[in-house]
């Protein structure tokens, strides 16, 4: 196994280093975001180990950045940052999130899980949820027989939870993925195209994919069998 390990930590990499020699892999560690991107478009790796804060990019926009430009390694967040919007929004690119302080028994069963998992093909040209479907070649969609006509911004908007459908989304996921906004603008720009978005989805007889979840975000998954 060949590990990328972004961490800026002296103390923690050495540990994590030491422990995969001893099992015999071999580990690739950068101590900043700049480096670790080149490492990963440059290298091919089984998995990667992420911090969240690190020094010229966080970890965060590293791996988006790696999943742009077409890296598919499963990727593991390592970090203290332990709040549950910190988590969703890290689950939302990474295959798994492990908080500090940690025991490297259960880091390495995690990379080994994660090398384990078949890797997923990106950027399919159709994408589905239900009786839901979104052509991304026509730029059609359909939920079932019935077309649907999305405004450009509606359209990314279906798009984003799509690829990310069953995850809770965060309405700062939201303004940085859809809007590329990296701030809050204080409107309900958010809410208000998730109300017409779901307004469209729905015609008042199918089951609701797009629901609210209260305090957290919003999810689009399949209606559970009645």
């Amino acid at each position: 196994m060949r590990v990328l390990l972004a961490e800026d930590d002296k103390d923690t990499a050495a540990f994590i280093v030491r422990g995969l020699q001893e099992h015999g892999h071999v580990t690739d560690h950068v101590t900043c975001g700049p480096d670790a991107l080149l490492s990963g478009i440059e290298q091919e790796y089984d998995v990667m180990v992420f911090d969240r804060m690190m020094p010229g990019l966080d970890g965060l926009s590293l791996l988006k950045s790696l999943r742009v430009a077409g890296n598919t390694t499963p990727a593991i967040f390592l970090t203290a940052v332990s709040g549950i919007h910190d988590r969703v929004e890290g689950l939302a690119v990474a295959e798994d999130y492990l908080v500090k302080p940690f025991a490297f028994a259960e880091l390495y069963a995690r990379l080994c899980s994660l090398t384990r998992r078949p890797v997923l093909k990106t950027e399919s040209t159709a994408l589905m949820c239900g009786d839901l479907a979104m052509n991304l070649l026509t730029r059609t969609i359909t939920r079932g027989k019935r077309a649907l006509q999305l405004q450009p911004t509606e359209f990314r908007l279906l798009e984003y939870f799509l690829r990310n459908q069953g995850q809770v989304i965060t309405r700062t996921m939201l303004l940085e993925s859809v809007w590329d906004l990296h701030f809050d603008p204080k409107t309900n720009v958010v809410e208000t195209h998730i109300s017409r978005l779901r307004a469209k989805l729905n015609d008042g007889n199918e089951p609701c994919l797009l629901r609210t979840v209260r305090g957290a975000g919003y999810i689009l998954d399949k209606p559970s069998a009645s």
